[in-house]
């Protein structure tokens, strides 16, 4: 559970927060303070920052609330340490790089990824993010101008958008260590101080020093691991389908003339299809108010409904009495599927439609470094940069960049 707690409450530039990594992460100035403090910010702390993770992992309670102030903590040390280097980062950046990593997941819905297409269709939590921070840009008189240009990549100084969007950011050195001290997945934690304190900058570009190329791999294995062992893992990949389900049905049931007990927040979005171009001012402040709390509530209210389908989904999340799940290289044969939608359809009096909401197939997939994205770049002794992949050996290389695909298959464990 979360070890973070005010020390101080005024806005003195003085305040510290204690965090279980990285030990007291100090408030810098009354900006980030103020952000901090803003309802907007604090419905962090009622999302979860691994969705239902922690029904495989007892220790993933962190939430996203958490991870912005870790992320807030490593870019502190970030500009610390180029500033050494004699990079020239003036206040007004600092302040742009700080505030922007501490908003970059604010966008974040209930659960984080897990119902991020559930609430909302068509949107990401990048593009919500986005709307909250010049929302707060207006509040806060123009002070985040700098940190929405490096946050939509925008700034004329690539290595600060880099910082907090690209293969090697501040996001993914403390979401890795972060999700690796909670869950216990000790193949996941990396050594950020290190990472950070090789970073320099060439030609404006963000590079990471030769002798720190080890570390880059490190990090790189680190997020392989991560995805396979935890990320993806397939009980929780079960689970957080089931909650994709509940939703589903629910919007459905509605739809149909059924009434569903459930909060304001919730509600509206149960009863409006939001799309992109429906995120306005007043959809937003909607969203501001819905986090996990509404999700388990309804959750926990639906389990008696008279729909079969809905209260069985929401038992099955709640009781932890989750669903079989095989995983493949390649798909579940369609007669093994039918077989099981028929047999469950049958013995729960249930269409194939309402049955393929417990027996079902998809595929995930996992790529530690994309080749077709920026790539990280290494600075050599000798003055010359080059790709990370000319500077790994061939093997590394291969197992990192190449996307692999497996197929996962879903149903009950037993026949109602």
């Amino acid at each position: 559970m979360s070890q973070i707690n005010t020390l101080n409450s005024a806005p003195s530039g003085g305040q510290v927060f204690n965090d279980p990594i990285y030990g007291f992460i100090r408030i810098p100035n009354d900006l980030i303070y103020q952000l901090i403090e803003d309802p907007y910010f604090q419905r962090l702390r009622r999302i979860s920052q691994m969705g239902l993770s922690y029904l495989v992992f007892p220790g993933a309670h962190h939430t996203r609330f958490h991870h912005a102030l870790g992320c807030l903590y490593l870019m502190q040390n970030t500009i610390q340490a180029l500033r050494y280097k004699q990079v020239v980062i003036t206040e007004d950046e600092e302040t742009g790089l700080l505030c922007a990593i501490l908003l970059h997941d604010i966008g974040h819905g209930p659960f984080s990824h897990a119902m991020e297409h559930s609430i909302v269709e068509g949107i990401s939590h990048e593009h919500i993010s986005l709307l909250f921070m010049e929302k707060l840009n207006k509040r806060f008189n123009g002070s985040l101008t700098t940190a929405i240009e490096i946050f939509k990549k925008e700034h004329p100084k690539a290595f600060l958008n880099q910082l907090v969007s690209s293969q090697l950011d501040i996001d993914r050195l403390d979401y890795l260590k972060r999700d690796s001290f909670y869950t216990g997945v000790a193949e996941g934690n990396i050594n950020a101080e290190r990472l950070i304190t090789m970073f320099n900058v060439v030609d404006g570009n963000l590079v990471v020093e030769e002798k720190g190329i080890y570390s880059v791999e490190k990090f790189l294995m680190a997020r392989r691991f991560m995805y396979w062992q935890v990320y993806l893992h397939k009980t929780s990949l079960a689970a957080e389908q089931l909650l994709i389900r509940v939703f589903k049905r629910a919007k459905e049931l509605i739809k149909s003339g059924h009434s569903l007990n459930c909060s304001t927040a919730l509600s509206f979005f149960l009863n409006n299809s939001i799309g992109r171009k429906d995120f306005d001012s007043e959809v937003l402040e909607q969203f501001a108010l819905l986090d996990d709390v509404d999700i388990i509530a309804a959750i926990k209210e639906w389990r008696t409904h008279k729909d079969f389908v809905l209260s069985e989904l929401c038992n099955i999340i709640i009781d932890r009495k989750l669903l079989k799940v095989t995983i493949s290289e390649k798909p579940q044969l369609k007669g093994v599927i039918d077989k099981k939608l028929t047999d469950f359809a049958s013995a729960n009096n249930l269409t194939k439609n309402e049955a393929a909401y417990f027996v079902f197939e998809g595929k995930v997939s996992n790529q530690a470094y994309d080749l077709k994205e920026e790539r990280i770049t290494i600075s050599k002794k000798q003055g010359t940069i080059s790709d990370v992949s000319k500077t790994l050996d061939k093997m590394s290389l291969n197992a990192l960049s190449k996307s692999i695909v497996k197929y996962y298959f879903c149903y009950p464990k037993v026949q109602k």
